[in-house]
């Protein structure tokens, strides 16, 4: 027996043309039984005797999220969940992690991959992320800026600003910036093969890091190390980071200006992340 929660979700993936097979995969439901379900249309399902009526508490949210959705698709059932306790939601995560799985488009199943493990205080990993937004103080202008990210390989910890510029300046500058934000240096530093870290290699294969970067890392004392050309998931910790943050929190948001989206953030990485 479905409860009323899930026989609206069953009613809304039939209207988006799903078919009784690919319903009944998303909901863990028998075929049969969403068929059943889907014939009685708006037939409530006959419940046993109760002490007293609860109705579902995502009902009167299930709209909000339908359009939520179906303009920002990739926004995560965490975030939508605050956004709806901000409007007087007080059930249960899972409630609307369920709905909110069974209404954003499908994505193709992901490869599993083996997670790779460093020990506290060894490794932090460091990479650009490009955003495209349009500040409010000046209405009309596509903005690119870039996401500066440290990430710490064992706790996983991060240290994140907007940039407008992705250059040998502003890379050292961030790095100071991150030492200072988490109160020490990594032993190691992994970075993919950005311009302004690694200039090429020599004759035998060996990296040739920035002379400028190479300065830095003898003051500050830790070792660069660039990825292996075309193994971008070895800095998984760092690329992973870049979607939380553009999905819990960039996306759907205004901003000002640059100061405004750095303080936004700052607020929800020491509130949310």
């Amino acid at each position: 027996m479905v409860q009323l929660g899930e026989l609206l979700m069953i009613l809304d993936l039939h209207r988006q043309g799903l078919s009784v097979t690919a319903i009944a995969r998303r909901t863990g439901r028998d075929p049969k039984t969403v068929r059943k379900y889907i014939e009685r249309r708006l037939e409530l399902p006959a419940y046993g005797p109760r002490q007293a009526g609860r109705p579902n508490k995502i009902v009167p949210f299930v709209d909000y999220l339908r359009e939520r959705v179906s303009a920002f698709p990739d926004l995560s059932a965490v975030r939508l969940t605050r956004e709806i306790r901000e409007r007087g939601y007080d059930g249960a995560y899972t409630a609307v992690k369920r709905f909110v799985a069974a209404i954003r488009p499908q994505e193709q199943v992901r490869p599993f991959e083996v997670r790779f493990e460093t020990p506290a205080g060894y490794q932090a990993q460091i990479d650009f992320a490009r955003f495209v937004t349009e500040f409010t103080d000046a209405p009309g202008v596509t903005r690119i800026v870039w996401l500066f990210s440290l990430v710490l390989g064992h706790s996983r910890y991060i240290f994140a600003r907007y940039v407008m510029h992705q250059d040998l300046q502003t890379l050292l500058r961030c790095h100071m910036q991150a030492f200072d934000a988490i109160g020490g240096i990594p032993i190691e530093i992994l970075y993919d093969r950005m311009k302004t870290a690694v200039t090429g290699e020599d004759n035998e294969g060996h990296i040739i890091y920035n002379r400028s970067l190479l300065a830095l890392a003898k003051h500050f004392g830790f070792q660069p190390r660039a990825c292996r050309p075309y193994r971008a998931k070895t800095k998984g910790k760092v690329e992973r980071p870049f979607r939380y943050i553009r999905e819990d929190f960039f996306l759907a948001r205004s901003f000002r200006n640059l100061e405004d989206l750095n303080e936004q953030l700052r607020d929800w990485l020491d509130t949310v992340a």
